[in-house]
């Protein structure tokens, strides 16, 4: 049954570039995998169908994943004040009038750049940039794949490679369990120059960004007129910036304050799910009150404006929801656990980092999880680590690498519809636009591992 617990992600996958359908490749791979679940306890088929709709049921009953739900909804009524505010439109003419963002370059390194500043939190640097980007990019006619590509494509590297969040104190904690000798925080920190993946790939996104060149599905896209969806016809008069502005300073400095309290004064040690869940709610509720009292809506209006919203954004809440349950599915078929064992015992070293890192991207991008990717190869690493004395720093790296490869590509990931969501930009439409670029990155990866591996051991 082990090589069958490829079989659900498979499905998902080909479905969704067959069929261009997302939700209904996550039901169909969800089916397949809690079939193959109840014919491995000698349960009737039958059951399959109440154990599917069980298995989504379940998603919440997990605090954090009801969380990141209700933070995607919250998000859509954030994006409908802000743009019914006509905060978009102001913002981008302030940002113009300052001689930000008047080109696509500029544009587009404001984006990135906001990325890597915000790296407390994955989701919160993601949303942080879509929103504040989207009307820039509109205005100067760029797509909203090109957004997508620049805040997944920066927000997740950088936090693997900045590690002063809640990514490294997990990873951190994973490394202190396995009994590698030395200082955890030190062999932590030596494996970010060899963390070959996130740096190729953050190598590609400024590269994209001060060229403007882009290439394969992503530059087709980019020849097709773009639709305008941020900044109506009809700006009201006294639109200000700060009715985008604070609400973003909300957002942004709230996930701080969220994540020290939540952590008892350590912000490494905040919980994420919590604090951005919070920060957006409190984001929310300023941008609800900054309308009332423009008195540009009464309430019943502005409450409509923030259910409308949400109502746009209820397809890839549903993306989200069947995500999560796939992912938990896949973990109690043991989908991971199988895809890990290809790392053989009879690989000569010099390969022990480039398989590592290969098996790792596949996980990730076949469960959609980066730290379930850890914590499947981390402990499995470790062991061979110490038994052959590999060096720490390459063989970990390879692992973070493998693991964030998936984080920010796969079709049935979270974070992959969370960009989608911050950027406009269809899901499918990003996947397929990134992909290339994450597959290149790969490939240089693995030839890298494969370098460094024959000089180092």
């Amino acid at each position: 049954m082990h090589w069958m617990s490829v079989l659900p992600p498979l499905v998902a996958i080909l479905v969704v570039f067959w069929r261009k359908e997302v939700i209904g490749a996550l039901l169909l791979a969800i089916v397949t995998s809690e079939l193959l679940i109840t014919l491995q306890m000698g349960d009737s088929v039958a059951l399959t169908f109440t154990a599917t709709i069980e298995r989504i049921v379940a998603v919440f009953g997990s605090p954090s994943n009801t969380r990141i739900l209700i933070f995607s909804l919250l998000v859509g009524s954030l994006l409908a004040y802000i743009r019914e505010s006509g905060g978009v439109a102001a913002t981008v003419e302030a940002l113009l009038a300052r001689g930000l963002g008047r080109t696509r370059r500029s544009a587009s390194l404001l984006t990135v750049g906001t990325g890597v500043i915000i790296f407390i939190e994955s989701n919160l640097s993601v949303l942080t940039a879509g929103i504040l980007s989207r009307g820039l990019f509109e205005k100067l006619g760029m797509s909203r794949a090109r957004l997508a590509y620049f805040i997944d494509s920066t927000c997740a590297p950088v936090c693997i490679l900045i590690l002063l969040n809640g990514w490294g104190a997990y990873v951190l904690g994973m490394i202190e369990q396995q009994g590698i000798p030395g200082s955890s925080v030190v062999t932590l920190w030596s494996t970010v120059p060899y963390n070959f993946y996130a740096l190729v790939t953050l190598s590609f996104v400024f590269y994209t960004a001060i060229t403007g060149k882009v290439y394969g599905p992503l530059k087709a896209v980019e020849q097709r007129p773009q639709g305008h969806l941020d900044i109506p016809e009809h700006v009201p008069s006294n639109s200000k910036a700060r009715f985008m502005l604070v609400p973003l300073a909300v957002l942004v400095f709230g996930m701080i304050a969220f994540m020290i309290g939540t952590g008892n004064g350590d912000l490494t040690q905040g919980d994420g799910s919590k604090s951005v869940l919070y920060a957006t709610a409190l984001a929310c509720v300023v941008a609800y009150f900054m309308l009332l009292l423009s008195r540009r809506q009464n309430h019943h209006q502005l409450v409509k404006v923030g259910f409308k919203g949400m109502s746009e954004l209820l397809p890839l809440v549903t993306i989200v929801l069947l995500s999560l349950a796939l992912g938990s599915s896949l973990r109690e078929l043991g989908t991971g656990l199988f895809l890990a064992s290809l790392v053989g015992d009879f690989l000569p070293l010099y390969l022990i980092a480039p398989m590592l890192f290969l098996v790792g991207a596949i996980v990730s991008f076949t469960t959609g999880t980066s730290w379930g990717t850890f914590a499947i190869l981390i402990p499995i690493a470790a062991p061979m680590i110490i038994a052959l004395d590999l060096p720490v720093p390459l063989i970990l790296a390879a692992v973070l690498g493998g693991g964030v490869f998936g984080d920010h590509c796969s079709p049935i990931s979270d974070s992959t519809a969370v960009s989608a969501l911050a950027s406009g930009c269809d899901l499918l439409e990003h996947v397929k636009t990134q992909l290339p670029y994450a597959l290149v990155a790969g490939g240089i990866t693995f030839i890298l591992y494969i370098i460094v591996s024959l000089i180092m051991i």
